[in-house]
């Protein structure tokens, strides 16, 4: 057999892909061209089924391919768009997968082809996982890259290829994820970040995704000079959004949330006292969304961006829709934002939708020229650099979201947590055995 295919053979076999704690192997001893299998056993969490996710024991993962870095992960979190894994509404999630797309961490060991990168070096981990060489890598467009996501459902739903992602089911490429105490990470030269000594890893690590992201929302969107902004959903996501487009020169922004939800409006006027709220949940009676907007801006409302997620029905229709498998999200909130936004104006779509939706408003989006926009999947590569010199200079600061910090052996709890919207918990960082310190700035650890 040659080493390529026993490498991929052996790696299916002890779980780097999958967290499977039932699985058995009797190749624990296997020497391959770059690593070695020690059976050496790391903690990792993984979905086992719909709203249940726990910590199991697995193999260490190890280099398979020469631009693999194994990175011993001393942060981790727990991201809004991880509950649509937990609720079981991603296709092809499979019980075992271990979970979480956004770490940060120490190279522990690196393979041949890793040029940038030394065993010891602090790094933040991308959430998209991208080649660097296709024609998508080369022009900065890394979560669209072409090589790291073979997932055939996926292109077929797209139409094109989409790009593999740490911990998000095998929908996109079936990549063991970073809510666990070691990752391997594919490329390391394109999909790691060096962090700088005067950097804390619980500033870091949020440029894995929600910093790239809310940044790659308001950019791609257009936010300029004297814009009316309107977010939906007080999420970090939200909250980010909310700080950049002021960064970028929003004259008001408008900040919508409610229900279960509706604390994250006061966390996050707590912290961004110029932004405007929202509560959906108490609007005056015979009143929408978009029609208090539209009074709250006279028609003048420029850009809408879209950072809660399609799998949320607000209405009865779409939440039997959606029970009943009729459509995967509903167009609830696009539709707000359509009929939200002055002729013209933009909208872009940050929050997760999977597949299709049912009652979407194309009219009003054709005939008043709205201009709607996926950014959903940042390609946080591209923006790196830039970011973390505007935390270096503290021009922006990812600890502003951040309201606790827990053990990853508590992930279970954590996610009960979330997916309950409880009063007070916003963006966390999660600990494991290789934590650093804490450093004296961010929140102090809670025991669950």
């Amino acid at each position: 057999m040659a080493a390529t295919q026993a490498a991929n053979l052996v790696e299916k076999v002890v779980g780097h892909t999958r967290g499977d704690a039932n699985i058995t192997t009797d190749v624990s001893n296997y020497n391959n061209e770059y690593g070695v299998e020690t059976g050496e056993k790391i903690r990792a969490a993984i979905w086992r089924g719909k709203n249940d996710v726990g910590i199991v024991e697995m193999p260490k993962p190890r280099v398979i391919d020469a631009g693999d870095a194994i990175v011993k992960v001393t942060g981790s979190t727990v991201c809004g768009s991880d509950l649509h894994l937990y609720h079981g509404v991603i296709p092809q999630i499979e019980k075992g997968d271990v979970l979480g797309h956004e770490c940060c961490g120490i190279i522990e060991s690196i393979g041949p082809e890793v040029s940038r990168f030394n065993p010891g070096q602090r790094v933040v981990v991308s959430f998209p996982i991208a080649c660097g060489r296709c024609k998508r890598c080369k022009a900065q467009l890394y979560s669209q890259c072409e090589k790291t996501n073979e997932n055939t459902i996926a292109n077929a739903m797209y139409g094109k290829r989409t790009v593999g992602i740490f911990g998000y089911s095998h929908f996109t490429g079936g990549f063991a994820g970073g809510q666990a105490e070691f990752l391997r990470v594919p490329y390391g030269d394109v999909n790691l970040l060096p962090i700088p000594d005067d950097v804390p890893d619980e500033r870091a690590l949020f440029l894995s995704d929600v910093v790239g992201t809310s940044w790659h929302c308001v950019v791609d969107t257009g936010v300029s000079e004297g814009d009316v902004v309107a977010v939906w959903g007080a999420g970090p996501i939200g909250q980010m959004c909310v700080e950049f487009a002021f960064y970028h020169g929003a004259s008001r922004v408008i900040l919508i949330d409610g229900g279960e939800g509706r604390w994250r409006l006061d966390f996050v006027k707590s912290r961004i006292p110029k932004v405007e709220t929202l509560d959906f949940s108490n609007l005056p009676k015979g009143e929408t969304v978009s029609s208090q907007l539209r009074k709250m801006t006279d028609h003048g409302l420029d850009v809408c961006l879209e950072c809660a997620g399609g799998e949320y029905a607000k209405g009865w229709v779409h939440f039997f829709e959606q029970m009943i498998g009729a459509e995967t999200d509903t167009s609830e909130l696009l539709n707000e934002m359509i009929t939200a936004v002055r002729p013209f104006g933009r909208v872009g779509v940050t929050g997760v939708y999977a597949g299709f939706t049912n009652h979407f408003n194309i009219g009003s989006l054709m005939q008043t020229g709205v201009r709607l926009i996926g950014n959903g999947q940042a390609p946080v590569q591209k923006y790196w650099e830039e970011l973390m010199g505007l935390i270096r200079e503290g021009k922006i600061d990812p600890l502003r979201m951040v309201s606790h910090r827990f053990r990853l052996e508590d992930i279970d709890q954590v996610y009960e947590l979330f997916n309950a919207r409880e009063k007070g918990v916003q963006k966390v960082y999660l600990e494991t055995r290789n934590s650093k310190p804490r450093a004296a700035e961010s929140p102090e650890l809670t025991r669950l």
